[in-house]
């Protein structure tokens, strides 16, 4: 009931105000006339929990609320390019608009890796934060204003698990010569403590682990880490995820043709991409938890903590490449690494006392009804 209603709400509030100033500014067929349909790219398999079951719901709320004047087809990854061509077929406008993630892009600039999420980085609520207070998102158009696009945030993972593993890890030695899927900085940090990094798009992650093609994998989560099956193949599950803090996934489109839509779409389509972020993000931490009981329970999978050793070596080798990223980086690389950290050393002074505090006096063990 409370998601019939939250639709209907949506709407009328902002299909509402969409169809008010279409019918202020031309005449009904000029409206139908203008109708476009457009092709959205993914970087997930079709209907895959999570940003594929996300793509879908954003191209039904983008009909809903503009009456049509704007649709969206989405394909899935393969279904028109390859998961890692989505930012090409964008940019070239092959497709108008992709779901994705930004590090997936690290390879057309260092930089936009920092829009998904580094080690030891912001939380999911402090990137957002940072985006829309702290002029995060100025930096973000002005790093893809280079590429014809424009981004907007459209859900989190939140914090992440470790990974999968092929056998125990005992310490940090245990990383050396190890093959893991691991994309963005995560994967980078990890390539300085002797691991072979490769990065594999979800559809081919479960075949190169059966096949000992990788010795090890990060995806997400236990929900969708669980949809992805990972618990068939080994039973060595690792936390914490200090390689993804938030992960935030994106909405990007081709900027001219985004810059093209009347400007009630323009809101609309902004609108619905923050709205997409709430949900997908709430759905990921609402999930997760009920998916952890089934991996531990009904599939016997082996929760480990990493070690303390490794967590220490792994940061002190992210601060490492991110001074080097810093010394080496363009001045939009050092005007964005200032930015997000600033913000970050700011959420710090006040996480540490506000939510961490909190946090950890919830686990003293006060019994609940």
């Amino acid at each position: 009931m409370a998601t019939i209603k939250r639709r209907k709400f949506t709407k009328a509030a902002v299909g509402g105000v969409a169809a008010t100033a279409a019918a202020t500014t031309m005449a009904a067929p000029a409206i139908s006339q203008q109708r476009q349909e457009w092709r959205m790219v993914t970087s997930w398999p079709k209907m895959f929990p999570g940003g594929g079951t996300a793509a879908e719901r954003f191209a039904k709320n983008i009909s809903e609320v503009t009456g049509g004047r704007l649709t969206i087809k989405v394909f899935a990854a393969g279904e028109l390019v390859p998961a890692f061509e989505a930012f090409d077929a964008v940019q070239r406008g092959t497709a108008d608009v992709m779901h994705s993630t930004p590090y997936y892009w690290q390879n057309k600039a260092k930089i936009l890796s920092l829009y998904t999420t580094v080690p030891f980085g912001m939380t999911n609520y402090e990137s957002v934060a940072w985006l829309r207070y702290g002029g995060g998102q100025a930096l973000w158009d002005e790093a893809y204003a280079q590429f014809g696009l424009r981004g907007f945030h459209a859900g989190s993972t939140s914090v992440q698990m470790a990974g999968w593993f092929n056998k125990e890890i005992k310490s940090a030695a245990d990383f050396k010569g190890l093959k893991m899927r691991i994309p963005g900085f995560g994967g980078e940090a990890l390539r300085k403590l002797g691991a072979t990094i490769v990065n594999l798009p979800v559809g081919e992650i479960f075949g190169a682990l059966q096949s000992g093609a990788i010795d090890a994998t990060e995806w997400v989560g236990p929900w969708q880490d669980l949809a992805a099956g990972f618990y068939k193949v080994t039973k060595w599950y690792y936390w914490p995820g200090m390689h993804e803090p938030a992960t935030l996934n994106e909405i990007t489109v081709n900027k001219a043709k985004f810059d093209s839509l009347p400007k009630d779409i323009q809101q609309i389509f902004a609108w619905a991409c923050g709205d997409e972020h709430v949900q997908l993000t709430a759905e990921n931490d609402a999930s997760n938890a009920s998916a952890l009981e089934v991996l531990i329970k009904q599939h016997n999978v082996q929760l480990r903590k990493l070690p303390d050793d490794f967590i220490k070596a792994y940061g002190t080798a992210w601060g490492e490449l991110l001074t080097e990223l810093r010394d080496t980086g363009d001045a939009l690389t050092k005007k964005t690494l200032d930015s997000y950290y600033k913000f970050q050393r700011e959420q710090m002074a006040w996480s540490r006392i506000g939510l961490q505090e909190y946090l950890n006096a919830r686990l003293i063990g006060f019994r609940f009804t």
